[in-house]
């Protein structure tokens, strides 16, 4: 499954696109990106504020989640 964020500013933070695609809490987001669950650009990163801008592509939980402006 695919998501797209369209950007409203510069970037979105990981954990909260996280919240906007998975449909999930703020701890919950945390927790999946602390345990390793998260790739962005097909790399695991574990920093939830990991800032996300335009062509950026996140994936959890078996969704990809793409960044666009």
């Amino acid at each position: 499954m695919e998501e797209k964020i369209t950007l409203r500013d510069e970037y979105i933070k990981l954990d909260q696109a996280l919240k906007v695609a998975l449909g999930i809490g703020g701890g919950q987001a945390k927790e999946m990106v602390q345990r390793g669950e998260v790739l962005v650009n097909g790399a695991v990163c574990l920093q939830r504020g990991k800032k996300l801008r335009d062509g950026d592509k996140a994936e959890a939980e078996g969704v990809i989640i793409r960044i666009q402006s």
